[in-house]
């Protein structure tokens, strides 16, 4: 019995081998299908709903012009996300003349916080301390150097595998691990004495 990663998988290969062949329909429904991962993603570097979408649309404008050269060597979720990215860069240099600055937000830092530290309580002096460890994190992920930045951010709060984000980041998969864990690590330290207090 195939996987249902796998039957996406073959289910995008499809598509994108009708659109290939000039099948706008089948394109128009691998944009339904990954439109709101792409605004998802383009706006944890925006944070702006209305730019997200139009960087989107950009997105997949390129994609469509490009798509005569998706060979397949990637899957075409990854090859997206790529493109996504770079599309995102490209429109935060030119407006902004300054290094990419993600923001993650509240929701997000949340879900990090659940993987650094399973035990909370809910005292109010917890909660206090809660959001400090909150803030902190968030500060310690937007000061990271942008590659350990993107890494941190497609294998936690994404969920990649390490071999898609080697992908999306064209370096090799060992990169991505060693960017993975400077990230952790940075972070770990930033807000280890939160965590050492919590325990007094």
């Amino acid at each position: 019995m195939k996987s249902s990663s796998k039957i996406i998988e073959q289910v995008d290969e499809q598509l994108v081998s009708l659109a290939q062949q000039g099948d706008k329909h089948a394109y128009n429904l691998l944009v339904i299908k990954y439109q709101h991962k792409i605004i998802h993603l383009v706006n944890r570097y925006i944070n702006d709903a209305s730019e997200a979408q139009d960087i989107a649309q950009d997105t997949f404008i390129k994609a469509y012009r490009d798509l005569g050269n998706f060979r397949g060597d990637a899957r075409f979720y990854t090859w997206l996300y790529r493109i996504a990215i770079n599309t995102t860069k490209n429109y935060l240099v030119s407006r902004y003349k300054k290094h990419i600055a993600e923001a993650i937000s509240d929701e997000d830092a949340e879900i990090y916080a659940a993987n650094q530290q399973s035990q909370t309580f809910n005292t109010p002096e917890q909660q206090v301390l809660n959001q400090e460890i909150l803030d902190a994190i968030y500060l310690a992920i937007e000061s990271l150097p942008e590659d350990m930045r993107m890494a941190i951010t497609l294998r936690e709060i994404e969920g990649m595998s390490y071999e898609d984000i080697a992908q999306i980041m064209k370096c090799p998969s060992g990169t991505v691990r060693s960017r993975i864990f400077r990230a952790r690590e940075a972070i770990d330290n930033k807000i280890k004495p939160l965590l050492d207090h919590g325990e007094c």
